[in-house]
C-alpha cells in the first residue's frame, strides 16, 4: 500500500523553479518510491547508481554517461559518482531549463560537497525523512507553529490516544513498516542496520561492526538527552575521537540530528551543548530492545521517546514543506528548561512536550524567560496526549500530538 507523501507536491513545484533538484535522506525512507509514483507528472528516465555497471560508467566517463542518459533524468544515489557534478553543471548552464535533473542520495556530506563545488545557485535542495504522522492520518501538511487558526480547523477521523501514539513510536516511520509490508519490526530494523547502515558507513569509514552496534545502542539510549560524547564512547568501548567521527557519520546519513540551544548575549546562563535525537523512533526501540508498544509506554524510556517522536514530527513538517526549521531548546544552569523554541519574524514561540493527557498551567511558567532574550514572545503551546485541541489561557494552546 502506497502512502501519499507530502514531499510530492513540493518536489513538483521546485522542479518548475530549478534546473536541478537534490532529494536527500536516509536509506529506505521512500525517495525512489516517491519519484516512481510521480513519473506520470515528471516524465523522465530513472537511473540508479546502486547498479555497479552504471556506477562504473558514470565514474569512468561521466561525459559519455550523460550523453547516453540525457535529461530530463533522475539519477539515484548520485553520491557514488561525484565525477558527474561538473558535467551536470555544464548541461544546466547550456540548457537553461528547469527540471532537467533530479538527484537523490543518502550520504548528504558527499552530496553537499559536490553541490557546493559545482551546482551552487543552480539546485533546489529537499530533505526527506520517514513517513510523518500527518501522512498516515491524511492531514494536510503545515509547518508546525502554535497557532490557534491552524489547529482549530484540523480534524482527526480517529482519536490518537496514548496506545495508538506509542504504537506509532514503537513501529517507527519507515514506509516498509508503516505500510504493513513488514509486520515484524524487529526483523526489519535488524536487516536495516546490517544491510544499509553498515554498508553506507563502510563507504565512508572503517568500522568494527560489533563496536559500531554498541555505539548505535549507546546513542539510542540517549535520544532526547543533552549530548555527552564521553559517556557514549565509554559505553561503546571506543575512543572519544572515534565516537565523534561516528556521530558525524550518523548525522551525515540522516539517522540523527541535534537540537541546538537557543542563546544570545542577553541570556547569560544558557547551557551550550546540543540535544541528540534520532529521526526514527522505531530504530531506537529496536536498538534499546523494547519488545512491544505497551511495554514501552510504561517503561523508563517512554518520556524520552515521546519527546524524540514529537521533535522529529515537528522537524518533518518543515522538511515536508521544503523549509529549514529554526528550532531550538532552552536550558540554563538553574535547570529551567523549554523543550522547543521556534524562531520566526523576530518572535520566539515556546513549546513544552508532555507525556500526559492533561495540561497544567505551571508547565508554561518557564516561558517568561523569553522576556530576557530581547525578542518578543509568540503564542506558546503544550504538545501532549490530550484528545482535543484547546487553550490553556489566552497566550498558550493545548495541542494533541495527533494534530501536528
Amino acid at each position: 500500500m502506497y502512502i501519499k507523501r507530502h514531499m510530492g507536491d513540493v518536489l513538483r513545484n521546485v522542479l518548475k523553479e530549478y534546473p536541478c533538484v537534490l532529494l536527500s535522506g536516509p536509506r529506505q525512507v521512500g525517495k525512489t518510491t516517491l519519484i516512481q509514483n510521480l513519473k506520470e507528472s515528471i516524465h523522465r528516465e530513472y537511473i540508479s547508481l546502486d547498479d555497479i555497471s552504471l556506477r562504473e560508467q558514470a565514474k569512468n566517463d561521466p561525459k559519455l554517461f550523460l550523453q547516453t542518459y540525457k535529461p530530463p533524468i533522475c539519477i539515484d544515489e548520485v553520491q557514488y559518482a561525484p565525477e558527474l557534478f561538473p558535467y551536470i553543471k555544464m548541461i544546466v548552464d547550456k540548457n537553461q531549463r528547469s527540471g532537467d535533473f533530479i538527484l537523490t542520495g543518502s550520504q548528504i556530506y558527499r552530496l553537499m560537497r559536490g553541490v557546493s563545488e559545482s551546482l551552487a545557485g543552480r539546485i533546489g535542495i529537499l530533505n526527506m525523512q520517514g513517513i510523518s504522522l500527518s501522512e498516515t492520518t491524511l492531514l494536510e501538511n503545515r509547518p508546525f507553529m502554535p497557532d490557534f487558526e491552524i489547529y482549530q480547523n484540523r480534524k482527526l477521523k480517529d482519536i490518537m490516544d496514548a496506545p495508538k501514539i506509542f504504537e506509532h513510536i514503537f513501529r517507527g516511520s519507515m514506509p516498509a513498516v508503516v505500510s504493513g509490508k513488514h509486520s515484524n519490526t524487529q526483523r526489519f530494523y535488524a536487516s536495516y542496520v546490517s544491510t544499509y547502515l553498515n554498508r553506507d558507513i563502510r563507504d565512508i569509514a572503517q568500522i568494527d561492526e560489533p563496536k559500531f552496534f554498541r555505539f548505535l545502542t549507546a546513542c539510542a539510549a540517549r535520544s532526547g538527552q543533552i549530548m555527552n560524547t564521553t559517556e557514549i564512547s565509554r559505553d561503546a568501548e571506543i575512543s572519544l575521537p572515534t565516537a565523534q567521527n561516528w556521530l558525524g557519520i550518523l548525522e551525515t546519513l540522516g539517522i540523527i540530528f541535534y537540537l541546538h540551544p537557543f542563546s544570545n548575549n542577553l541570556l547569560k546562563k544558557t547551557i551550550k551543548k546540543p540535544k541528540l535525537y534520532f529521526y526514527d523512533t522505531g530504530l531506537v526501540c529496536y536498538l534499546t530492545k523494547w519488545s512491544n508498544s505497551s511495554t514501552l509506554m510504561s517503561g523508563a524510556q517512554a518520556g524520552a521517546l515521546f519527546e524524540t517522536f514529537v521533535v522529529s514530527e515537528v522537524i518533518k513538517t518543515y522538511y515536508n514543506a521544503g523549509l529549514e526549521p529554526f528550532v531550538y531548546y532552552y536550558r540554563d544552569s538553574d535547570m529551567r528548561e523549554i523543550d522547543l523554541m521556534l524562531e520566526q519574524n523576530q518572535k520566539l514561540y515556546p513549546v513544552e512536550i508532555k507525556k500526559s493527557a492533561t495540561a497544567d498551567k505551571r508547565t508554561v511558567n518557564t516561558f517568561r524567560l523569553i522576556e530576557k532574550s530581547g525578542l518578543q514572545q509568540g503564542t506558546g503551546g503544550i504538545i501532549c496526549l490530550s484528545d482535543r485541541f484547546g487553550s490553556l489561557d489566552e497566550n498558550n494552546l493545548v495541542i494533541p500530538i495527533g494534530l501536528i
